[in-house]
């Protein structure tokens, strides 16, 4: 079991950033990737970006490339989410995701431990 705890957000206004953080607590080490997903109101929940756990390559959504950046901390089991240059289209609630398997990195059902939610609102 994996319990995902999200922090960072906020209201920014249009080309501002935010930093968000996931810390990850419980059997982390059997963590094969952590994941950034988003839902806006009426939208299904997309991808974000991802990264695994003990490779270097990181995978973005076209919509946020060149504009966030996904790290991680493995010692401290936490991963962030940079988000410079925001857009108010990028006004979601970030959800943080973990999965113990290879597979989809793309896809929500590839996960199996997501943390509460964290409200981002792009707004001037």
């Amino acid at each position: 079991q994996v319990q995902l705890v999200e922090s960072g957000g906020g209201l920014v206004q249009p080309g501002g950033s935010l930093r968000l953080s996931c810390a990850a607590f419980g059997r982390t080490f059997s963590i094969y990737a952590m994941a950034w997903f988003r839902q806006a109101p009426g939208k299904d929940r997309e991808f974000v970006g991802g990264i695994v756990r003990t490779e270097s390559a990181r995978y973005y959504a076209g919509a946020v490339k060149g504009r966030f950046t996904i790290s991680r901390d493995n010692t401290n089991n936490t991963v962030y989410l940079q988000m410079d240059s925001l857009k108010p289209e990028d006004t979601a609630v970030y959800f943080c995701a973990a999965t113990y398997i290879s597979g989809n990195l793309y896809r929500p059902g590839q996960y199996d431990y997501w943390g509460q939610g964290t409200q981002v609102t792009v707004s001037s």
